[in-house]
């Protein structure tokens, strides 16, 4: 296992990092997993053993109860606290009344101790927004996110399912008030969907923000088990067809995947997970699993290497379309380029 820096900051992560999302299953969150107790506790057993440092999760999901269980496994096995890194968020609904969602000063400061109590822990690393809040002052958010950092129950500050305009005007606001700034992105990327690429992987490269991947296998579409003429009747595309995506792409590139996954011997989720950690901007990728051999598979990612000729193949099936002002940037740059001849 290597170990990355976050984002413009000292802290290094796994470049694996285990995901909680399978943890429980409750209301939406059942179409994705359901596991016990036990069951959570060898995944993390598991995780750590391998050298993953990094645990992700969210209060929202399985409204709760994978935080829960998250530290459940924690006390469980007896892990020290300090080893790990832990990331949650908040934005999501967590009940009925008109003050139980977004980004407010007041959901805010309720949710953390929420987070805290259910994780049983006095501190959490990685405090992430878990999207855009359109009703909420910016200025207001970011107040209270520092204000957790100042008090020491948060570490760092990280956003996700943001755009870039979003995201510089977050890093403006901190700059000007002297706040806590986002050292993370949690973003949708993975080589059948490379949206990311166009505006988002630009800025996170210049402002030195880390990102962190979620969804690397586009919602199991990468796992092997789809293909153009094949799919199977169970699972969580079945069940939760999420995220959109294109799959006439999906499959071109699926393909290609096929034809190096049986050349290496290895799972074409296994090429999906080593093409990621061969783009720069990855600082980590979220991986989850409903079963160990699933875990060992995503794993063993860290140890394949790509070469040239294979890296070529899949770059160039799922490139992006050419899109403005990209192909126009492009265009106009040929004569500012740097000859270091």
């Amino acid at each position: 296992m290597r170990y990355n820096l976050l984002g413009n900051t000292g802290l290094k992560v796994s470049e694996l990092c285990l995901g909680t999302m399978t943890f429980g299953g409750k209301g939406i969150y059942t179409a994705i997993g359901t596991l016990p107790q036990d069951e959570v506790d060898a995944l993390v057993r598991h995780s750590v053993e391998a050298g993953i440092n990094f645990i992700d999760t969210a209060n929202v999901y399985s409204e709760g109860l994978s935080e829960q269980m998250t530290g459940t496994a924690i006390r469980n096995l007896g892990l020290k606290r300090d080893d790990l890194i832990i990331a949650t968020k908040v934005r999501g609904r967590v009940g009925e009344g008109p003050n139980h969602l977004g980004l407010t000063r007041k959901h805010i400061l309720q949710q953390v101790e929420e987070s805290l109590r259910r994780l049983q822990i006095d501190y959490i690393d990685l405090y992430q927004i878990h999207g855009y809040d359109t009703l909420t002052p910016l200025e207001e958010t970011l107040a209270a996110l520092d204000s957790l950092v100042t008090s020491g129950k948060v570490r760092y500050i990280g956003c996700s399912n943001l755009s870039a305009w979003h995201i510089m005007r977050s890093l403006s606001v901190s700059e000007r008030h002297d706040y806590a700034k986002f050292i993370s992105l949690q973003a949708y990327y993975t080589i059948a969907a490379r949206d990311i690429e166009r505006e988002i992987v630009p800025l996170l490269l210049d402002q030195k923000i880390g990102l962190m991947v979620w969804s690397p296998l586009a919602g199991g579409l990468l796992s092997g088990k789809y293909t153009r003429n094949s799919a199977p009747e169970e699972g969580r595309r079945v069940n939760f067809d999420f995220p959109p995506v294109n799959r006439d792409k999906v499959y071109d590139v699926v393909d290609v995947m096929q034809e190096i996954a049986k050349a290496r011997d290895v799972s074409v989720a296994r090429i999906a997970l080593a093409w990621l950690l061969h783009q720069p901007v990855v600082s980590t990728i979220v991986i989850g699993a409903k079963r160990p051999q699933q875990l060992e598979d995503n794993l063993a990612a860290i140890h394949l290497k790509l070469d040239p000729s294979e890296l070529e193949k899949l770059d160039t099936v799922s490139k992006l379309d050419p899109e403005y002002p990209g192909w126009m940037l492009e265009y106009q740059g040929k004569d500012r380029r740097w000859d270091r001849s």
